[in-house]
């Protein structure tokens, strides 16, 4: 059978070959931990630049590919071609094809949701869509959400996607490179959103009974939310975001909170600048739960819940862009009690983390030859 017509770049074509040809053999490498050796293995690999993943009720997962690809990974690690129906985006910067989230009743609807940097006049803007997935292919694709107004930045897409208990869909915008506008509630930079699952704005948001205020906004203050994970016990929705040089931070989402940025900050302008007025804290503005510096580069944020790694259970998992490594956060209740480096020496930027079905971690690494990941603690 002849080779279908390759994509532009080569990491596509090598994509396409692999989900032709069949899965590649699994490599694993073993780390140490306070816990026992942890194993990580390849499950797929020749992603260009994999942003966000979900799971299939199948135990299949939809994987992004910032250039503007949504592939389906099975679990021997098969590619599929690009499925059909992704809206274009600008694939810029750190723009491009971002996050993929499922519909609560998605074996019902088939509902798939992705949120993106779609570009229009001003520039490019997050914004989602959602659309049924049949077969390889997206149908009845709509945009539901966008971001206002675009602006002309690669920067601080946030685009994190979660569903609460309740069937809300949260949204997180970064501030796009521009720092101020994350206080201006008129403003769609450096927001959360909690919005109907159409995308309309959810009712109740305390910010909606001031005027002008951007339809949709939950809390603000925000510079680049790219962790967003549903707490298991409490359902309140948790976010991390990157601060600048230093000061990346774990927050709880509340409704109609200040969180601060930037007039408040633990981070530096990467020059070695301030950033206003040097303040950490403020009447009105929220403390996070933890903080880091240096940064990490957080990004994909997961509690474990499963019962097959009991060490792990109830803690969280943040991944690590700039130091390249997994984050395991341990808690109780809203405090962050210790923290613990993962694979390091792995030397992978890790963009998503994920609990799969199987209850093992998986891991998307953001390369030009991005991977999916397992990760196992392998003694108990």
């Amino acid at each position: 059978m002849p080779l279908p017509r390759c994509y532009p770049s080569l990491i596509g074509c090598a994509a396409l070959v692999i989900a032709l040809s069949g899965p590649l053999a699994a490599a694993s490498r073993e780390f140490p931990s306070e816990n026992g050796p942890v194993r990580v293995t390849t499950i797929a690999e020749g992603l260009e630049h994999p942003w966000g993943m979900a799971f299939l009720p199948d135990g299949r997962m939809l994987v992004t590919e910032r250039p503007g690809r949504l592939r389906i990974v099975a679990p021997d690690g098969t590619i599929s071609r690009a499925v059909a129906g992704v809206p274009r985006v600008q694939a810029r910067g750190q723009g491009g094809l971002l996050d993929v989230a499922l519909h609560p009743e998605f074996a019902d609807n088939q509902l798939v949701y992705l949120s993106y940097s779609e570009p229009g006049s001003g520039g490019a803007g997050t914004s989602v869509a959602r659309g049924r997935l049949v077969g390889e292919a997206l149908q009845d694709v709509r945009v539901i959400f966008r971001q206002s107004p675009k602006v002309d930045t690669g920067f601080h897409y946030g685009s994190r996607l979660v569903f609460d208990r309740d069937g809300k869909l949260f949204v997180s915008s970064g501030d796009r490179g521009m720092q101020d506008t994350a206080q201006d509630l008129s403003l769609g930079q450096g927001k959360l959103f909690k919005l109907n699952d159409d995308g309309t704005p959810a009712a109740g948001l305390p910010l909606a009974a001031r005027a002008g205020t951007h339809p949709g906004v939950f809390s603000y203050g925000h510079r680049n939310i790219q962790g967003m994970a549903l707490h298991p016990t409490t359902g309140l929705v948790w976010t991390h975001e990157h601060g600048p040089r230093g000061g990346d931070e774990i927050n709880v989402a509340r409704a109609g909170r200040n969180y601060g940025w930037p007039v408040i900050t633990f981070g530096i302008n990467y020059n070695g600048t301030t950033i206003g007025d040097g303040l950490t804290e403020k009447d009105g503005m929220e403390q996070p739960l933890h903080q880091w510096t240096p940064s990490l580069g957080v990004s994909g944020l997961a509690f474990y819940t499963a019962d097959r790694f009991p060490a792990w259970k109830g803690n969280a998992f943040v991944g690590a862009l700039a130091l390249n490594h997994l984050e395991r956060v341990v808690l109780d209740g809203e405090r962050v009690v210790d923290t613990e480096v993962l694979l390091d020496g792995w030397n992978q930027r890790i963009r998503d983390v994920r609990q799969g079905p199987d209850g093992a971690l998986y891991v998307l690494t953001d390369a030009r030859n991005g991977q999916v990941a397992k990760v196992e603690l392998l003694a108990q």
